[in-house]
């Protein structure tokens, strides 16, 4: 059986549920914000094609060396 007083554990409860909280909103508007600034994801034809190829115009990795 656990000693204690159950106080103290809803206390850490409520503290690691709203930093978890915090963290989370604060994650999402930044991102939204950068997201208003630079798109933070790329373009379903440009990640279909490889981000080396339609970024830089090259292939980083030879496929048929091996």
């Amino acid at each position: 059986m656990v000693d204690g007083d159950s106080a103290f554990f809803m206390k850490e409860l409520v503290a690691v549920v709203g930093a978890s909280a915090y963290a989370f909103l604060y994650t999402y508007v930044m991102l939204a914000l950068i997201n208003f600034i630079t798109p933070v994801k790329v373009s379903e034809a440009d990640e279909v094609l490889g981000l080396d190829e339609s970024i830089h115009g090259e292939k980083a990795y030879d496929e048929g060396s091996l």
